[in-house]
């Protein structure tokens, strides 16, 4: 598959007479007979799965020019070659020159992970002064353990992991039960805010000694550990020491995993006509009725005409930057002058609509200019006119996987570049169906803004994870921090979520919320492809997509947090989706909320999603030989299971009492406007949560229920 683009840049200085290279032929030049005990080919190969551009510093100093592109510096175990067979470059001694760089360098957001050795002091090197401004200091020593050690060798102790710490910044130690430090020498600290992460055993010959420390420095951090063989290639497999590099990489880097993506010019934006189109469009908006008509008895006629030729001639204007858009454009002046012509009256786009085809032209960063009366979800339910700058992500990994894996034609991810006042909102989607349009609505798209999304999901679950004191691994705090991750999470998500409402065992019309059913079917369609989406993620991560565990993570998190205390409690089929997640895997074990914290049994946690949704699609196969209303009650029974439907349901299993009747639709009045009320948990969950739910500068969403 296409490469995914790097968000850190790792680099591994081996120009200092290191023990240890990322480049396999010079570990095998530094050791013949066996390369693995001098590389740490492994362990950057891991980083890199992770999005981390990972380089080795080979010649020169290590000043501020060769740090300039670094987010991480990564320093294994300098020496002189008397002790050890070393990269042959430099010396293991950082000038006057190189530790102000690095202090400065830290300082300013960077992260330095430094692995010192047993007996420190002989190797030459002076680390010691690297370290010295952080508190930390490495031990001359050589701890052994007889009693808590790997295959019975004294100087490789096992050590005392400390408990993992809770919330958004992320748990260090995710992942990490057990840790071998092969040869290790010891570290002390005078900073109070260092956190030490491993201890030597109480049967070791420096008990409770620390091996390993993690330290925030100005706005950077710093890694520092006793031992340098456990991330070598011969090593890294053994115990948690894979999770355990993983996590300290990723935890030094949250500076720039925190950095907000560059911006992208566009010359659409900056183009003097779309100025004026936006500003035509939020002044007619303004004048419109609910039905997107303008009361000409109430308005002058001349000015509203004015209006419209403005905002027709704004987009001539800009048509020519968008060649893709030609016949659409035209369309869309067409249709507006004669909306002007006819009297103003409720606004019908079909035909500019119909022209309007982002799915044709998904390139990787083109843009589309859309000008249409529509209502926003998640926003006014009113029809305004809209004019919105969009931008497609489609990078070439999301290409082939849509073209060989996840076909879906209609899919298109968008970023919003510019936009008029109504979609100062929540509305994260551009449908066709939102369009002001008479006759069938053609559905050639689906338009996705996966940034807003991603934005949301940033707000909202960091809040809770803080609230809740949830045990979140390095790299999912990382995705909460960076703009880049979430936004591509979100497009895969997206792409394999809607598909699947096309796919499987469908006893109905996979696009149902066009009908009326009661709410909980809709729950129950939306959370089936999210499950299956979640599935898929873990399948591609089995394949070597180490970058899929982000839309697990994703997935999880924007379904247990923010789904269900978003918008109102009326037909909340989005929150009750998220409901049921929450209680199925809350009942079976795999999440537990004990001592008003959170944790997630992150080794089991697939299991978990994998047989709510195998519940799921049993119910989907047996609804083939149902009748719809034997259906829509086994749907309810199956909700009512984990959450317990509102006292006196009228849908309660043994409460039901309908007729199985051929048009069973006038029983949905009898469902309560909120069937499936909030736990306790939720409830106090959504009063804690409630300053992150609205994204700031936007109005409150009018609802999220159907």
């Amino acid at each position: 598959m296409a490469p995914l683009r790097p968000v850190v840049r790792v680099l591994f200085d081996e120009a200092h007479s290191q023990a240890w290279s990322i480049r396999p032929e010079v570990a095998a030049r530094m050791q013949p007979s066996h390369p693995a005990d001098a590389s740490y080919a492994r362990a950057a190969a891991l980083l890199r799965a992770r999005r981390m551009d990972v380089a080795a510093h080979t010649d020169g100093p290590l000043a501020a020019d060769a740090l300039r592109d670094a987010d991480v510096v990564v320093l294994a175990h300098p020496s002189e070659p008397k002790w050890e067979a070393t990269t042959g470059v430099g010396s293991p001694l950082l000038d006057p020159d190189e530790l102000e760089a690095l202090h400065a360098f830290v300082a300013a957001g960077g992260g330095l992970v430094v692995l010192g050795e047993s007996e420190q002091d002989k190797y030459g090197n002076n680390l010691d002064a690297l370290l010295a401004p952080f508190g930390v200091a490495i031990a001359h020593d050589t701890v052994q353990d007889y009693e808590r050690n790997l295959n019975s060798t004294p100087s490789w102790v096992r050590a005392d992991i400390a408990p993992g710490a809770r919330g958004a910044a992320g748990d260090l130690l995710a992942g990490v039960d057990e840790a071998c430090f092969y040869r290790a020498g010891t570290l002390t600290t005078t900073n109070p805010e260092a956190r030490v992460l491993a201890r030597a055993s109480a049967s070791s010959s420096a008990p409770g000694a620390a091996l390993a420390l993690a330290v925030p420095h100005g706005a950077g951090r710093v890694v520092a550990l006793a031992d340098s063989d456990l991330f070598g290639d011969d090593c890294l497999g053994d115990l948690g020491h894979a999770a355990l590099w993983a996590n300290l990489v990723s935890w030094a880097a949250a500076a720039a995993y925190a950095t907000p993506a560059p911006a992208t010019p566009s010359p659409a934006a900056a183009d003097p006509a779309w100025g004026r189109l936006r500003e035509a469009t939020d002044a007619l908006r303004l004048l419109q009725e609910p039905d997107g008509s303008v009361d000409t008895a109430a308005h002058d006629a001349a000015g509203l005409h004015d209006l419209v030729e403005a905002m027709a001639g704004a987009v001539e204007a800009l048509a020519p930057r968008f060649d893709h858009q030609a016949e659409g454009l035209s369309a869309t002046v067409a249709d507006l002058r004669a909306w002007a012509r006819d009297g103003f009256g409720r606004p019908d786009f079909a035909a500019s609509l119909e022209r309007f085809r982002p799915d044709r032209v998904r390139r990787d960063g083109i843009e589309h200019l859309v000008v249409f009366p529509m209502y926003t979800q998640n926003g006014s339910r009113d029809t305004r006119f809209e004019a919105l700058l969009v931008r497609v992500p489609w990078p070439e990994w999301l290409a082939e996987l849509e073209r060989d894996r996840y076909d879906n034609a209609k899919f298109v991810p968008v970023t919003l570049v510019d936009h008029t006042a109504g979609y100062d909102s929540e509305c994260a989607v551009l449908f066709p169906e939102t369009v002001s349009a008479t006759g069938t609505v053609p559905n050639h798209f689906g338009g996705i803004f996966c940034d807003r999304e991603a934005e949301r999901f940033r707000r909202v679950v960091s809040a809770a994870a803080d609230v809740v004191g949830l045990n979140l691994p390095p790299d999912a705090a990382a995705l909460l921090a960076s703009e880049r991750l979430s936004l591509d999470s979100y497009v895969l998500w997206d792409l394999i979520h809607d598909r699947a409402h096309s796919r499987g065992d469908l006893p109905f019309d996979p696009f149902m919320i066009r009908q009326r059913m009661p709410y909980w079917m809709y729950s129950l369609e939306e959370l089936r492809c999210d499950l299956t989406a979640f599935g898929e993620a873990v399948r591609l991560q089995g394949e070597g997509m180490a970058f899929a565990r982000n839309v697990q993570y994703a997935i999880l998190f924007d379904r247990i947090f923010r789904f269900p205390v978003s918008g109102t409690r009326v037909r909340n089929y989005d929150g009750l989706g998220g409901q049921l997640l929450f209680a199925y895997l809350h009942r079976h074990g795999f999440v537990h909320w004990t001592d008003n914290r959170l944790t997630v049994e992150w080794d089991r946690l697939a299991e978990g999603v994998a047989g709510l949704r195998a519940e799921v699609e049993t119910l989907y196969r047996e609804g083939i030989d149902r009748s719809k209303l034997a259906q829509w009650g086994a749907a309810h029974d199956l909700v009512a299971r984990y959450v317990p439907a509102a006292a006196g349901s009228s849908w309660a299993q043994g409460a039901r009492a309908y007729a199985d009747v051929e048009d069973p639709r006038p029983y949905i009045d009898d469902v309560a406007p909120d069937e499936f009320p909030l736990s306790m948990f939720y409830t106090s969950l959504k009063q804690k949560l409630q300053p992150s739910l609205a994204r700031s500068g936007a109005p409150a969403p009018a609802a999220v229920a159907a």
